[in-house]
């Protein structure tokens, strides 16, 4: 987890004689000594860091997209459809039919990841003399999103099993009175999801505050044991659930994240988006994809018997393994996790340090992959016992 300072290794500060320096320039404060979030990529064979789908998507959904693209090329002269009318109706149908619940095209928003539809939210309902409140460790995005739009980002805490003590963070929206509660089920990266109970009492809470606008950033849901917590929307019109297709859908190359709330919500969010935000490409290749939800799914249950061989595994070699919702597993406990995570990596197998102290996160591979992970753990715990 990101946070969000300069380690002087990420090349985005140069102190070379005569060169001029980010805090040179006269930025914000709030940015000054801040750094982009990021996962390094480095070349080694087996790459478990960045939590995305293992599997490329299927021929007949490629030859799909290009037919879609092809026909989107022929009016690339005209701007897109500025309100992705078509798209929104398309996944207002598959939450409807996936969650259980009854949206239409006005309930839902689409653009360019779940990141620039968390931006937007913020930019509607935060900024400069307001607040946001999440509950670290947590996905670090939704503090940097915070920074950038000038809302000030307030930082509960986790119980030691990294869930959401309840009565903590009542206290703290009592408190703090944020305008902006972020909510994560599954949690990035501890994997752990929320009981609809516990969003049910932090809405209420919020609501009794200030009231605030609560989102549930669900990012991970398709690989949960737990269905979702879109059916909480009914009735609760400052709430708002995200999603995006970069996992699940296994297009985190197309960058298409939505938002599913009360249609005042989405009006809301278009008071600040950018004109035709979502290119007509962008748009026609969502729609590909959305006609092959079938053939995605059925990846997802394969990932997600991937995830509990993971968590059965390492916890059969004495690590300690956080239970998972996600396409993801959170494992420790070591007293130097950067010796293990480069030893694991001297093993040809990449993972991920989120500085969540002595864990390390691993995203379920092919079942090649994952054997390759598993295997090189075997080895390191020999090595560091």
């Amino acid at each position: 987890m990101s946070n969000g300072k300069r380690d002087g290794h990420d090349g985005k500060r140069d102190d070379q004689a005569g060169r001029t320096r980010i805090d040179d320039l006269p930025i914000r404060d709030e940015l000054r000594g801040q750094s982009p979030y990021g996962a390094p990529q480095l070349q080694v064979p087996v790459l478990l860091n960045t939590n995305e789908n293992p599997y490329p998507l299927p021929d007949e959904l490629v030859d799909r997209i290009a037919e879609r693209v092809a026909e989107a090329a022929r009016h690339l002269n005209r701007y897109p459809d500025r309100d992705a009318v078509e798209l929104r109706t398309r996944l207002a149908e598959y939450l409807s039919e996936a969650g259980g619940v009854e949206l239409t095209a006005g309930h839902v928003w689409a653009a360019n990841g779940s990141n620039e539809v968390l931006q937007q939210l913020l930019q509607a309902f935060g900024g400069p003399g307001r607040s946001a409140l999440g509950f670290d460790p947590s996905y670090s995005m939704h503090a940097l999103i915070a920074r950038g739009t000038g809302t000030t980002w307030i930082s509960g805490a986790r119980r030691d099993d990294y869930a959401i003590d309840l009565d903590d963070a009542l206290a703290a929206i009592a408190e703090h009175r944020p305008n902006v509660v972020f909510l994560c089920s599954p949690n990035n990266p501890t994997g752990t999801a929320l009981d609809g109970s516990v969003v049910e009492a932090v809405y209420d809470a919020a609501q009794a505050a200030r009231p605030s606008l609560v989102i549930v950033d669900e990012a991970y849901v398709e690989f949960s044991h737990h269905a979702s917590l879109l059916t909480l929307l009914d009735g609760r019109p400052n709430l708002v659930v995200s999603r995006t297709m970069s996992k699940a859908f296994g297009a985190a190359g197309l960058r298409l994240g939505y938002l599913a709330a009360d249609p005042a919500v989405v009006d809301a969010v278009q008071l600040v988006r950018l004109p035709y935000h979502l290119s007509s490409v962008t748009q026609a290749t969502a729609l590909a994809c959305l006609e092959h939800t079938g053939t995605l799914l059925g990846y997802v249950a394969e990932l997600k018997r991937q995830r509990d061989r993971i968590v059965a595994e390492l916890t059969g070699m004495g690590c300690e393994v956080t239970a998972s919702d996600a396409n993801f597993v959170q494992f420790g406990r070591f007293e130097d996790t950067r010796a293990v995570w480069q030893a694991i990596l001297d093993h040809g197998v990449l993972v991920r340090d989120n500085g969540v102290p002595g864990m390390l996160r691993v995203t379920a591979g092919t079942d090649e992959e994952n054997t390759a992970f598993l295997d090189a753990m075997r080895a390191v715990l020999k090595e560091i016992n």
